[in-house]
C-alpha cells in the first residue's frame, strides 16, 4: 500500500513539473489588435445618464505584457458622439432644444491588470477578465445643423467666447484630457488568436464636448447688416423653435460645475506577440 502511494505521489508530482517545464520558457510578450462598438456622451444634454442614443467607435491598440498579470496598453479610438434635448423627459430641456454632434480622436495609455494567468495555447489558462486604468489625450469639435447646413459652434462663441462684451471668456481649447477607466475580458481562440469585450468610461477635463457650460448671451450676437439675425444667435438659443425664446442674458444654460464625460463597449480581436527562452543547461 505504501509502494502504490508512493509511486501516485511521484506520478502526480511528475505531471506538475512536466507542466511547469513547460509554460517555463513559454513568454507571452503582447498583442495587437482592433475593435469595434458603441460609444456613448453624458453632460450638460444628458444630465440622467440616459443610455439610449449610442454612436460608433472604432480602435487599435498594442499591449505589452510585463508578467503573466500586469501589461500597458497604447490605444487609438475613433467614436462619434452627439445628443439633442429632444431625447430628454424635462420639460425645460425639451424647450431648450440644443444638440450637438462631433468626431472624437483619442490617444490612451492604460496600465492593464489580468485576475487569472493568461496563456494563450493553453487550455487552462485560455482566458481572464481584467481591468485598466489609464490617462489619454483627444480631440473634439462640435457642431450642429440649421436649416440643413453643418456649422462648427466652437468658433460661433455660442456662451459669448471671444466676444468684447466678455472679455474674460475665452474660447474653449478642443483637445482635453480623459482618464479611462475600463473592464473586460478576453478569451485565447488558440495561441495566436483572441476575442475581447472591454466597456471603457472616461473622466474628463472639458464641459464644452457638447458646447453647452455656461449661461446665454444673446448680446454677443448683434443683427447682420439687414437687420437678421446671425447663424450665431440662431444656435445659441434654439428654444424658438419649440415655443417663445428662454434665452435671457445670464441666464443658465448648463451646468458648469460638472465636466462632460463619455463611455463605450468595444468588442475585438487581438493577435498574440510570444516567443520562447532558451532552455536552462
Amino acid at each position: 500500500m505504501f509502494k502504490k502511494l508512493t509511486i501516485l505521489v511521484l506520478f502526480t508530482l511528475g505531471l506538475h513539473c512536466s507542466r511547469a517545464q513547460l509554460l517555463e520558457p513559454f513568454v507571452h510578450q503582447g498583442e495587437f489588435g482592433f475593435s469595434t462598438g458603441l460609444a456613448h456622451y453624458f453632460g450638460d444634454l444628458n444630465d440622467n445618464v440616459s443610455i439610449s442614443h449610442p454612436k460608433m467607435a472604432a480602435g487599435l491598440f498594442y499591449r505589452k505584457q510585463f508578467n503573466n498579470y500586469v501589461g500597458m496598453k497604447v490605444a487609438a479610438n475613433y467614436m462619434m458622439l452627439g445628443y439633442s434635448d429632444v431625447y430628454s423627459s424635462n420639460a425645460i430641456q425639451k424647450a431648450r432644444n440644443l444638440s450637438f454632434n462631433t468626431d472624437l480622436w483619442e490617444l490612451t495609455l492604460s496600465g492593464d491588470f489580468n485576475f487569472f494567468k493568461f496563456y494563450p495555447g493553453f487550455s487552462e489558462y485560455r482566458y481572464t477578465p481584467y481591468v485598466s486604468l489609464g490617462v489619454g489625450v483627444f480631440s473634439y469639435d462640435p457642431y450642429a445643423y440649421l436649416n440643413g447646413v453643418k456649422y462648427f459652434l466652437r468658433p460661433l462663441g455660442t456662451e459669448g467666447q471671444g466676444s468684447s462684451l466678455y472679455p474674460s471668456l475665452k474660447p474653449y481649447n478642443n483637445i482635453a484630457i480623459c482618464i479611462p477607466i475600463a473592464v473586460g475580458f478576453k478569451y485565447a481562440l488558440n495561441e495566436g488568436v483572441n476575442l475581447f469585450g472591454e466597456i471603457s468610461y472616461r473622466f474628463t477635463t472639458t464641459d464644452y464636448l457638447d458646447d453647452v457650460s455656461g449661461s446665454y448671451a444673446p448680446d454677443a450676437f448683434p443683427p447682420d447688416a439687414n437687420g437678421n439675425p446671425t447663424v450665431g444667435y440662431l444656435l445659441q438659443d434654439r428654444s424658438y423653435e419649440t415655443g417663445a425664446p428662454i434665452g435671457i442674458k445670464g441666464r443658465q444654460r448648463g451646468n458648469s460645475l460638472q465636466k462632460d464625460s463619455y463611455a463605450s463597449i468595444q468588442f475585438g480581436v487581438s493577435f498574440n506577440l510570444q516567443s520562447y527562452r532558451c532552455p536552462k543547461h
